[in-house]
Formats: C-alpha cells, structure tokens, sequence
C-alpha cells in the first residue's frame, strides 16, 4: 500500500512469468498499464482500455511485447505508491548499484479528476535516478508483433506493425538510437524516458519532473474528496485510486479488470476478456464510491448506465466503454497465455447471453440517480417502466446467471431476485414522483415475488435457500447478496440459514468462498476455479448486517491481509497458496474493500456491539 519503506523481495518468475502479486497498476483515465517487479510493462492497451495491447508479455512472455527500463541483472526490488496517487515507484537494486524508477501515466497540469472528461496527455513516464553505486540502465522498447522505428523530433517514431494506426513518439534526456539502449550512469544521475501516443510536435516541453509533479498533485486533490473513517483506512484509500484507475473518466464507465484472459485457474480454459463494462459492476461500484465521498464518479457512472440503456435496443448485461455492444468472442492462436494457460481471448462472448438480474440493475441506478435529485425524463421513465413489466416476467425463464455460466439456462435464484429489485424500485421510482404506469401493480408483484423466492428455493431438507428456484439445495454464493438488495432482510431466518450454509458448503478455507461448487452446478467449463474474493465480503456484510459485527471485522481484516504489498487485488485466490488467479486488478473485489468496510465502521457508529443473531 503507501507503505514508503516496504522491504525488499527477490524477483520471483512461475513459469518465467511474475506472479500477479509483483505488479503495479497506474492509468490515465483512458487505458492503464501494468508495471512489474523487474522494470518491465507487460501490459498497455492503446489508446483506450479496450483497444488491442501494444504490450502483452504478460500473456507471452517470448512474442507479446514489453517496455522495460531496468538495470541489468537486478537482484531484488520493490514497489510502492506515492502515497494519494496513480503514481508507482519501484526500486531495483543490482550488484552494483541502485534505481529508483517512477512510473506514471500523466494527467494535464491543474487537471480536475471530478470532470468528467478526459484528463489524460497521452503520454507515460518514466524517470530513473540512480540512489548509489553504478549501474548499466536498460530500455526496451517492443512491442507485440515489432514495429519500424525512425527518427523524429530528437527521438523515434514507432509505428507497431500489428497497429499502423498508432503513432507511438519515444524521447528522453539521453541520446536514445533505437528501441534498444543502454545507458551508463552514476550515483545521482537520471534517464527520463516519455513515450507519447497522442500530440506531439518538435517543440513540445520534455520535462519529467513537471509531468510528475502535475500528476501527483491532480491525485491528491482528488482525493481530497475521500471521506471514511473505519477498519483498514489505508487500503480502502487504494481501493478507492484502484476504482479510479479503472475508470473510463471521459464518460463514466468502469471496466471490470483492464486485463484479459489472466486465468482461473492455471493452466485452465477460463480465461475472459474483462474490459468492457458491466452494469452490475457499475451499480455496485455507484453504490461503494458514493458512501466514501466520490459523488462525481457515482452520478457519472448512474449517466453513463442509463445512457447505454436508453441508446441501445434492450437492455445488456455489457457494453463496451462507448455504451456500445461488445465484441464477438475470439481466440488469439498466436500467444501461449499467461504461464502458458491458453486460449488468450479478445472479445466476450457472455455478452449476449439472457441474465435477468441486469432489469434490477438498470432499475436500481435509476433510483439512486434520482436520490441525488436528478430527473428522469419522460422517454427514459417510458423505457424503465417497460423494463418493469418485463421483468415481471422474465424471472419465469431460464438464463445464465450472474455467474454467466456457459451451460444450458437454469431459473436462477438471483435473477428472479434482481426482477424483484425491478419492480420494487419501479413502484418507488412511480410513487414518490407520482409517475404514470401500473405502479400499484409492481408494488403487488414485487411483494408476491419476494414471498415466491422465499417459498420455491427453499430447500427444506438442506436448511437453506438454493442457487435455483426449483430448490434442489444446491448453493451459490450469490445468494448472501439478496440482503445487500434489499430483497430478503439480513435477519430472516431462511436467510440466517442459508448464510450459515454458504459460509460452511462453500468454504474453501480461512474465510475464502468459492462460488459454487461445480458437482453440484455444471457451468458448462471444464475444471474448477479458486475462491472468488467478492464472496467472502458478501459474507462479512451478512454478518454485519446481523449484528456479528466482531467476527465480521475478523473475517473483513484476514481478506484484506490477502490484498497484494501495493494494496491491489485479484478476482480469485488460490485456496491453498493464496495466489491471485483471473484479471486483476478486479474492479469487484476491491468494491468490496470499500463498502464492507463502510458497514462494519458505521455498525461500529451505531453503537452494534458484536452480539447478534448466530
């Protein structure tokens, strides 16, 4: 985290990769990049999240790319944030001396992160001074596929052969010949290094320290907004730069993970393309950001769902950052995939499958963005109440669920949960505003709904409410957010039950859950999968919520113990090593940070003593 003496680690490789744990994130608004433990960046897409990576190393090491400013033959490093910032400093010591190399994507001078608007200068630095002895600096500049470099503007012109559209600018403070240098230098003497992708000319100012300073402060006025006094305050402040950092800030998406295809397990075939947004992933994160006092964010991504919404022909479960439907599913043949997991995938192909919990999402924005004293227009209110109404129904058929499974549709509890938040937030939304439609009538539905739930997926035998209308007993842990909608109180017993359940079946060991149990629901995916860490939050709001708020700040204290030495974290976790598994960092796990720790700190303001229903 903003730990500025964290100790030094050996440099680590598994299967010639850096395990996940070794990388920093830093961003512009528009992409992100991932810096490694040795110096490298493995991962850029430009110009936007989306687009297809200039660097992917991390997802072959030999053919994918890399840009890498590092000493030679480094023996031990480490990393951490300026404090309040997106901008990461690593520090790399070989056998004759050490480097400190700061890394950021820049933002404009006097830029303002609440807009939303681009911020971005299209440009990433990188800064080394040497702190003692001497080294032989290093700079690697390839990308996937090469590219032709030539001079231009006391620098190189790059274009990469995969990208001819992109016009990638090289400069620095020293004479740099090609995309492969190496510099001599001395105690206290520095490279800078800029590589552009957007504007630039023959006079353009090359200044690095400017650049950084600029960028360091937007970050913290930025987080001036930050408001939370509660458990693990330092990490829910990177949590919160995590979230940003993951944010499209020119229209208010939020990509779930700027990477694809990191996989789940090692060496298995779940590996998915994460960067395009998801609106239950934006409902969630409206509702996390809102409460540590980033409205902006929050009523940004609210705009940016129901413009998506009302745009489109229907509702989606996905769009990409322009609110546009995403890409078809392909396989790269071309990369091995991380620590050689194939396929490498771009593209998703979840995006146009039935889940029925994107009606209660679409819905659930909308009220919250007229809690903020927004107004909803007469076509969009047209538009969400025919949302309702199919609604109503939709909770009869079969989909994929939250989880997307990849097999046949089943009746999913969750999906008839999120029909049932539909209709309860269309009878709000219709009553407090005194709106036309058959608001009566929602109200009715989503009460007989909630009893339905409450009656057809209770397994009587098994004590618990099940993963499928039909009951069965089967679990899933997606089950324990039906009190954080607002669907079934935290205190009712099937629910006291059914939590009491999940926490026990679904267990994978010292607080971490897996989603389900796949003996007992196929997703159509061959092998399992590690503990899924949004799970285990879930749980700590349960506890919480019913008033077990002293093994809920245990449970919340060992999840964030698991956080990476940057503070970031993965989708999953690896039962038994603890090793992170899928793209990361995951826009979920880290909402989770943030609004578990909200409950538990104003449970804790409330006076809740830890002695609750058990």
């Amino acid at each position: 985290m903003d730990d500025l003496g964290p100790p030094f680690r050996p440099l680590r490789r598994r299967d010639g990769y850096l395990p996940l744990e070794d990388l920093g994130l830093i961003g512009d608004g528009a992409t992100a990049a991932l810096v490694g433990l040795d110096g490298s960046i493995p991962w850029l897409c430009l110009p936007r999240f989306d687009s297809e990576p200039v660097f992917c190393g991390l997802l072959d090491r030999a053919r994918g790319g890399h840009f890498t400013v590092a000493p030679q033959d480094v023996t031990e490093a480490r990393q951490r944030y300026e404090p309040d910032t997106g901008v990461l400093v690593t520090e790399l010591r070989c056998a004759t001396g050490l480097v400190r190399l700061t890394d950021a994507m820049t933002v404009r001078s006097g830029a303002d992160l609440t807009d939303d608007a681009p911020a971005g200068r299209g440009e990433l630095v990188r800064s080394a001074v040497v702190l003692n002895g001497h080294v032989r600096l290093r700079v690697d500049l390839e990308p996937r596929g090469g590219g032709q470099p030539r001079a231009l503007f006391s620098g190189l012109e790059l274009r990469p052969s995969r990208r001819p559209d992109l016009r990638l600018h090289l400069r620095a403070n020293r004479p740099v010949t090609g995309t492969h240098s190496v510099h001599d230098l001395a105690q206290g003497e520095r490279l800078d290094v800029v590589l552009s992708w957007g504007r630039f000319h023959r006079h353009h100012r090359f200044d690095a320290d400017a650049m950084l300073r600029d960028t360091v402060d937007a970050w913290r006025r930025w987080m001036k907004h930050f408001d939370y006094a509660g458990p693990e305050e330092e990490l829910v402040r990177r949590s919160a730069i995590t979230l940003k950092l993951c944010d499209d800030w020119a229209n208010g998406a939020l990509v779930a993970a700027p990477t694809s295809s990191l996989p789940a397990p090692i060496g298995g075939i779940r590996n998915w393309d994460y960067r395009y947004a998801w609106i239950r992933d934006a409902a969630f994160a409206v509702f996390a950001l809102r409460r540590i006092g980033f409205g902006s964010e929050a009523d940004a991504f609210l705009g940016w769902v129901l413009d998506a919404y009302e745009q489109g022909r229907g509702p989606r479960i996905m769009y990409t950052l322009d609110g546009l439907p995403v890409p078809d599913e392909v396989e790269d043949q071309e990369l091995e995939g991380y620590r050689g997991s194939a396929p490498v995938r771009w593209g998703n192909g979840a995006t146009d499958q039935r889940q029925h919990d994107v009606y209660g999402e679409i819905l659930d924005c909308a009220d919250q963005w007229l809690r903020t004293g927004r107004e909803v227009q007469p076509a969009l209110w047209d538009g969400l109440a025919r949302l309702a109404d199919s609604a109503e129904q939709a909770w009869r058929q079969p989909d994929q669920g939250i989880w997307e499974v990849r097999s046949e549709g089943r009746p999913f509890t969750y999906s008839a949960a999120m029909c049932q938040v539909a209709l309860d937030r269309a009878a709000t939304i219709g009553e407090q505003l005194g709106l036309p439609g058959r608001v009566a009538h929602w109200r009715a539905s989503a009460d007989r709904l909630r009893r339905h739930i409450l009656e057809e997926s209770w397994d009587e035998d098994a004590q618990t409410l099940s993963a499928h209308l039909d009951g069965g007993g089967a679990l899933d842990a997606s089950l324990l957010a039906l009190p954080l909608r607002e669907v079934v109180p935290p205190d009712h017993p099937r629910m006291l039950a059914t939590c009491a359940a999940v926490a026990e079946r679904l267990s994978a060991g010292d607080g971490l859950l897996y989603r389900y149990l796949h003996e007992e629901s196929p997703d159509g995916l061959a092998g399992d999968e590690g503990a899924f860490v949004l799970c285990s939050f879930w749980l700590v709001d349960n506890l919480t919520a019913q008033g077990r708020v002293d093994e809920a700040e245990e449970l919340y204290a060992s999840l964030c113990a698991r956080a990476g030495p940057l503070g970031l974290m993965s989708e999953q976790i690896h039962p038994s090593t603890g090793e992170f598994m899928g793209n990361f960092p995951q826009a979920f796990s880290h909402i989770g940070i943030i609004a578990s720790g909200v409950n538990l700190a104003r449970a804790r303001a409330a006076g809740h003593t830890g002695m609750g229903a058990s």
